[in-house]
């Protein structure tokens, strides 16, 4: 089965607010260098799983995008040594605000990179200093010029909503914003409080206020009205695109398709009942690498009720559903037949629906998903 090539760079000018993934202040480039040259040992001396083909290659932070265009070359360049990587791949690479120039852009467009993921989050400058981003709406609007100066005509943007005292209309107008510019993708998400993060300490003590839960669904509900009217496609619950521009990437992780990531605290899926990720902290992956070591902290062999439970839930993020078929023919039993009374249930409360093929989220279901996705658990 075809693969995914995901590669964590973990390296951001300033830690977002919000954030609890796995980062590190980018101090020089030196330490990139480091990083870069490690990446390429753990990925020459991949031993878990060798895919038939690559046809995705993702990656992602931090912020890939204050690589220089020598050390993304070097990182693809042990990709395409270590495994069979097929022409015209979907290759994307995440991308801040105010970390590229035009001759960045169009030196990683040479590489054959087609896929622009934009971490804009929000248009709002009071928001954006509330999620320390280290960015303003005029960056934002500047970099996605430049992007398309480079021709690159595959970008996706990524927002936020539910943001601090962001009200319904501050969300209509951000989706304006971004609707103007007309990108080919949107990935649109409600925040999430992390426990430990400067936010959520911002929250605790009463400095920030904590968004309101039924102002966050009737959010949810405009963008999928407001994107739908201007010709985006929901694909997934908090993914939208135009037709033809999908993230085949991401569809793999909902598909459960094997993905294999390489650097600190990247996860792997080979696509059938095992996976596994690497270590979170930046120093100790470095000494793994450079002792011979493997970087993998976490080894799982599912059994098969836990297989087909993430399956199961996971297809169901897709808006077309659990394929019913490729359920039966993966794991020998029939979804509707084994979840007979929950399915009935959901059913009856509208959050499910199902015919002949698939079994989806309705409407509703989406803005109730996490109750629907219990049952599967």
């Amino acid at each position: 089965m075809p693969a995914g090539i995901y590669i964590h760079i973990p390296f951001c000018i300033s830690r977002c607010s919000y954030c609890d993934f796995a980062t590190e202040i980018y101090r020089d480039n030196d330490a990139v260098d480091k990083y870069v040259s490690s990446l390429c040992t753990e990925i020459q001396k991949s031993k878990f799983t060798t895919p038939d083909l690559v046809e995705t290659v993702y990656f992602g932070g931090g912020t890939p995008s204050l690589l220089n265009p020598w050390q993304l070359e070097k990182v693809f360049d042990a990709i395409n040594r270590s495994f069979e990587v097929q022409e015209n791949i979907e290759f994307t690479v995440e991308m801040n605000p105010a970390t590229v120039s035009l001759e960045k852009l169009k030196h990683f467009k040479s590489l054959g990179v087609n896929r622009a993921s934009f971490g804009v989050q929000t248009f709002d400058d009071r928001a954006l200093r509330i999620l320390a981003r280290g960015h303003d709406a005029n960056d934002a609007i500047t970099t996605f010029k430049l992007l398309r100066q480079a021709n690159f005509d595959n970008i996706s943007f990524d927002l936020i909503g539910g943001l601090p005292n962001q009200s319904l209309r501050d969300w209509e107008m951000n989706l304006d914003n971004a609707l103007a510019l007309d990108p080919e993708h949107l990935s649109l998400y409600l925040l999430e409080i992390h426990e430990g993060t400067p936010l959520d300490e911002q929250i605790r003590s009463n400095r920030q206020p904590l968004p309101d839960p039924d102002l966050a669904g009737k959010m949810y509900q405009r963008m999928a009205e407001m994107v739908s009217e201007n010709g985006f496609l929901q694909y997934e619950i908090s993914n939208f695109a135009k037709p033809g521009f999908e993230s085949a990437h991401n569809n793999k992780y909902w598909l459960c398709e094997p993905v294999i990531g390489f650097g600190v605290s990247a996860h792997s899926f080979d696509g059938g009942r095992r996976r596994w990720s690497n270590v979170r902290d930046t120093s100790e992956y470095l000494s793994m690498i450079e002792e011979g070591r493997s970087p993998i902290v976490n080894l799982e062999e599912q059994n098969e009720e836990r297989s087909s439970a993430e399956f199961a839930f996971l297809n169901l993020r897709l808006t077309k559903g659990i394929d019913l078929e490729a359920y039966e023919a993966r794991f020998g039993r029939e979804l509707l037949t084994e979840y007979s009374e929950e399915i009935s249930n959901l059913a009856m409360s509208g959050l499910l629906d199902t015919d002949d093929r698939y079994l989806r989220l309705t409407k509703k279901g989406r803005l109730f998903s996490n109750e629907v996705f219990e049952v599967f658990v």
